[in-house]
């Protein structure tokens, strides 16, 4: 189907190439050597200065010399899950695949920059960010730490998502809350084992941790504003050896998800009251460990508008909405740092309504919803840019 965001066919046989080459080849957060190569070379290529080994796999490089900076970013890594799609292209390493989509995000990026080479905006410049390790491993923070958003600062920065959940050819773009925290929770139940015949000798944990992973969620039912989004899950239950053994220990381990800042900032508080005040009952006491891998992402509300109004121009109307999702994304410590916006392109194809999740074996993305994603960030970076410029923001020192 002739859509009228597509490539010209040039631009995008080497857009689909890389990102078959990058999905036959995945590789897990810390290690994205040859895909960190690839990209190196391919912007080399194009006559630019690469900066390698940023957050170690990391890859940098600035378009123009000049001027307000505004930022794009592509995550690389891939998942430990081996995939089941039946690709031509499928994944050559076992357990390793991309079933995310940052392969297609990588070579997007990528395919920008060729656009922006060959036709450089009039003033300004545009930074490339490729980070690695964003499922879970903190790359961007560990970016920003090592100067990503610095020198300059950057007057605003932009990141794409493909969703396969989506029908192609529809943006999400969600000023405000727009993605979820990400915390790790573990819970270890310490009681006192003995005799299966005889629990009235014993402080039973593991059921104490049963009613307790029904006890978790009135953390989201009774304690957080119900109209605030929050998910608790575990994920893992981990207790006993024997069918005749009332074990000393149990473990719980999952994660809680909040959208909105000041909820994700009370969890620590409600968490341990509910934890300690269930096990109490049982004769028990818990540990409770909860890593805070990631706050909410948080749109901003002048950016996200320019995304809209940017993608408006490919899309029509009905194919514009605003969703907010309590999947995670790192792509939120940028945006503490400058304005910014992550918004998301559908890739179902005609498979919507039975296409696989992301993170999933089954995991495949409409090809020719990518060169949307081209076109979108390409226009993104200008028309910022263009903005900056007219309200002579960024023109001197970082902010």
């Amino acid at each position: 189907m002739k859509y009228p965001w597509q490539l010209p066919e040039e631009e995008r046989a080497l857009l689909l190439s890389m990102r078959r080459d990058l999905h036959e080849h995945p590789e897990l957060s810390w290690h994205e050597e040859r895909t960190a190569a690839q990209v190196a070379a391919s912007l080399r290529a194009l006559g630019l200065s690469v900066r390698t080994g940023v957050a170690k796999t990391g890859v940098v490089a600035d378009i123009g010399a000049s001027g307000p900076m505004v930022a794009l970013r592509a995550d690389m890594d891939a998942l430990p899950i081996q995939e089941d799609t039946g690709l031509a292209f499928s994944s050559k390493h076992p357990g390793v695949m991309h079933a995310c989509g940052h392969d297609v995000h990588t070579s997007t990026l990528v395919a920008v920059a060729r656009r922006l080479v060959a036709n450089p905006p009039e003033h300004g410049r545009v930074r490339l960010i490729f980070q690695p390790a964003e499922e879970g491993a903190g790359g961007a923070q560990v970016m920003i730490e090592e100067g990503v958003l610095e020198d300059p600062r950057p007057v605003a920065i932009y990141g794409m998502h493909i969703w396969s959940l989506y029908p192609t050819g529809v943006v999400s773009v969600t000023p405000g809350p727009a993605m979820g925290s990400v915390d790790h929770l573990e819970i270890v139940i310490h009681g006192r084992g003995g005799h299966a015949a005889a629990p009235h000798d014993t402080a039973d944990p593991l059921v104490a941790g049963a009613y307790l992973v029904t006890q978790l969620q009135t953390l989201v039912s009774r304690r957080i504003d119900p109209m605030s989004p929050a998910v608790v899950t575990i994920g893992k239950f981990q207790a006993g050896e024997a069918f005749n053994v009332i074990p000393d220990q149990a473990r719980l381990v999952g994660t809680i998800r909040t959208l909105e800042p000041d909820t994700w900032e009370k969890i620590p508080t409600l968490l341990e009251e509910i934890v300690q005040g269930c096990v109490a009952g049982f004769g028990c006491r818990a540990e409770v460990r909860l890593e805070r891998l990631q706050r909410p992402l948080v749109n901003h509300v002048k950016e996200s508008a320019l995304v809209r109004e940017v993608a408006s121009r490919w899309v029509p109307p009905d194919a514009l909405m605003e969703r907010p999702m309590l999947a995670g994304e790192d792509f939120a410590s940028f945006l503490e740092i400058s304005p910014g916006c992550f918004f998301f392109v559908g890739a179902a194809g005609s498979v919507v309504g039975d296409a696989a999740p992301h993170h999933n074996p089954h995991f495949v993305l409409d090809e020719e919803a990518f060169d949307l994603g081209v076109r979108l960030l390409e226009d993104v970076a200008r028309e910022a840019l263009k903005r900056a410029i007219a309200a002579g923001v960024g023109m001197g020192a970082a902010p």
